[in-house]
């Protein structure tokens, strides 16, 4: 099966795998599943990084996208991005370590401040800023 697009009007139909960027296929993909969740039943939807090649105001669509498709399903959703993470209700963090030659994942459930913290780390990398707080603030009210 080849699934052929034109993401761009004027532009004639062409293969999937050969012209869609990061970011495209990441709305495709999130296109698709809500589709099948919705025709499907499904209870629960993962998205696995579904903001690959995504930022800014696009990140933010996604976000409310993905915000949407909860009201009706469990959706699960691995993110980088403060934009998307701003919009859940539940927020684990997942970390890795190595221990004694062994790698050891542990999950964290955040509650409240542990989610704005960990947006204000998305948003500002290593050094935590109080702009960064703030904004983070802001994002998950």
């Amino acid at each position: 099966i080849e699934f052929m697009i034109s993401p761009n009007e004027g532009e004639p139909l062409r293969p999937l795998a050969k012209i869609a960027s990061g970011g495209e296929l990441s709305r495709i993909v999130l296109a698709l599943k809500s589709i099948l969740a919705r025709v499907a039943s499904v209870e629960t939807v993962i998205f696995d990084e579904v903001d690959s090649g995504i930022s800014g105001a696009t990140a933010d669509v996604v976000g409310d996208k993905l915000l949407g498709l909860s009201k009706k399903h469990q959706v699960l959703c691995i993110t980088h991005l403060p934009q998307i993470a701003s919009k859940g209700q539940a927020h684990f963090l997942v970390k890795k370590k190595v221990q004694d030659g062994r790698t050891q994942t542990t999950i964290l459930e955040l509650d409240r401040r542990g989610k704005v913290m960990e947006i204000a780390r998305l948003l500002g990398g290593k050094e935590i800023t109080q702009k960064a707080i703030s904004r983070a603030e802001e994002m998950v009210s």
